[in-house]
């Protein structure tokens, strides 16, 4: 299994379109350890701890029964050894692949999925979509004015879970971008943001910390009412089809786990122009992938003069990861996700592009129908009827579309319908 992750984000920052690219790495000596059933993770921890040498850094409870640690080669055989123990995993790296408007602006993306025609948008800066998500990356900034950051926690042993990178905060306010005058506004304005900081400022991090993440949001999913959770972050790895089981990946354990307790992700596809199929969580069958679409002036019909890139409007993008097998193309969406403006650190705005930046516009539709009532009560449901609706009202109204949907195909391609944020 492949070792790297990376948040698929901006690729106006070179930094990310350097990990996005970059070979994956075992984290040296650090290590998953996943219980078998029964098993009491934290007392197989503190065991571990005292007869073996680990380490401890995370002891999973909900998404997953077991912890981090790291290990001796004599510590890890040891462990390995344990009847308790299911499998051991090597750890991973991870990391995050204009002016402040003085009005607030409609972004393009959300234009072009017709956000701004959501029944849920008070339009007077009072309302506020009535759910909570959650935003698994660099922390979100706490005291955004555009944001409604309620709470959420670091997995990066940081003081606070307040983003020094700007990644998390961009995605934070494509999703909920307030409603109020200023700035921008998101897909579902004001809803409650949960800020799970699984990378540092760097925009790196390793599989044990976003379990860490999964693991947090899994545990306070019923008691916060967190519903939607945003994934813009990518590594190497496939999907078994067996939750992990098969190639002992607790990534995707944690994953099928969280969506069992009724949690809905939505991930980013990708920015490597390659098969989704090598990326986690992109790969996991259990969760909504976002391929991401160019457009420049938020309308279709392919008209719009590039701005920050020079992609084509109204295509595909041309970094983005795509779907080839039937099973990838049934769990596969499309968002904009080019010149992308919203949030950023520090109260300030930013524009940036990558299938990190077109992975919240889902998030936020997701969002959208759950409090709408529109979207039944699973997360299943959830993916059903967003790829539903989308594929229904492209295939009513095929100017709604992109070059390289499944109306004007590239062969060998598959990069979904385009959400449309509108009909809820």
């Amino acid at each position: 299994m492949s070792m790297k992750l990376t948040a698929l984000a901006a690729l106006s920052v070179a930094a990310f379109v350097a990990a996005s690219g970059a070979p994956a790495g075992v984290v040296s000596g650090q290590y998953i350890v996943v219980a078998k059933p029964g098993a009491d993770a934290a007392a197989l921890a503190r065991n571990h701890a005292n007869a073996n040498g680990a380490v401890v850094s995370h002891v999973y409870t909900h998404a997953l029964r077991g912890y981090a640690a790291t290990l001796s080669a004599a510590g890890l055989a040891a462990v390995r050894a344990d009847p308790r123990v299911a499998y051991v995993a090597p750890d991973q790296n991870v990391a995050a692949d204009a002016p402040a408007p003085g009005a607030q602006v409609l972004p393009t993306g959300i234009d072009r999925i017709d956000g701004e025609l959501s029944s849920t948008r008070a339009g007077d800066g009072t309302g506020a979509v009535n759910i909570n998500v959650a935003v698994l990356d660099t922390g979100i900034d706490v005291r955004h004015p555009d944001l409604n950051v309620v709470g959420g926690v670091s997995c990066i042993n940081s003081a606070s879970f307040d983003d020094g990178n700007g990644h998390g905060t961009h995605v934070a306010g494509t999703i909920a971008g307030k409603d109020d005058g200023i700035g921008v506004v998101g897909v579902a304005p004001g809803a409650r943001l949960w800020a799970v900081q699984v990378l540092n400022s760097a925009g790196s991090g390793t599989f044990s910390s976003v379990i860490c993440g999964i693991d947090w949001v899994t545990a306070h999913a019923t008691a916060l009412g967190i519903e939607v959770a945003n994934m813009s972050l990518s590594g190497g790895g496939s999907d078994d089809g067996n939750c992990g089981a098969t190639n002992g990946d607790p990534f995707h354990a944690a994953i099928c786990n969280s969506v069992a307790a009724g949690v809905t992700y939505a991930v980013a596809a990708g920015n490597g122009a390659t098969n989704e199929a090598t990326r986690v969580p992109a790969a996991y069958d259990e969760v909504l992938t976002v391929t991401a679409v160019a457009d420049f002036d938020g309308k279709p019909g392919g008209l719009g003069s590039p701005t920050c890139r020079s992609d084509e409007d109204d295509s595909n993008a041309n970094f983005s990861n795509w779907a080839v097998s039937r099973e990838d193309q049934e769990h596969t969406i499309a968002g904009p996700g080019v010149c992308i403006l919203s949030t950023w650190k520090n109260g300030g705005y930013n524009t940036i592009s990558g299938t990190s930046m077109a992975t919240p516009h889902v998030a936020g539709t997701a969002a959208l129908c759950i409090a709408a009532g529109s979207c039944g009560n699973s997360p299943a449901q959830v993916m059903r009827r967003l790829r539903n609706d989308a594929s229904s009202y492209t295939n009513r109204n095929p100017g709604y579309g992109f070059q390289g949907d499944p109306l004007r195909p590239i062969e060998g391609k598959f990069f979904g319908y385009l959400t449309r944020a509108g009909l809820y």
